[in-house]
């Protein structure tokens, strides 16, 4: 993995962990549940986000010069969006 490609990826994790304890912090203040709902929602999005990222990456660097790294791609794919 290039390095402006990682530093993305834990530059959007941290951030995403910082979603997730207000998340957390939502929950114990008893927040509405819809809102809760909305930052959740927003969580998922930015995951997703990180696997397309993660996924290019890959086809970039690694799969693009061997068939079973494809297969491995396709197969991650399958796995994630079923």
């Amino acid at each position: 993995m290039k390095d402006t490609t990682r530093d993305s990826v834990l530059l959007r994790l941290r951030r995403i962990e910082g979603q997730v304890r207000g998340i957390q912090r939502m929950v114990e203040e008893e927040r509405p549940c819809a809102d809760i709902v909305n930052q959740v929602a927003s969580v998922e999005q930015a995951l997703s986000g990180v696997t397309k990222l993660l996924l290019t990456s890959h086809l970039r660097h690694c799969a693009s010069s061997s068939p079973k790294a494809v297969d491995e791609v396709v197969d991650l794919i399958s796995r994630h969006w079923r």
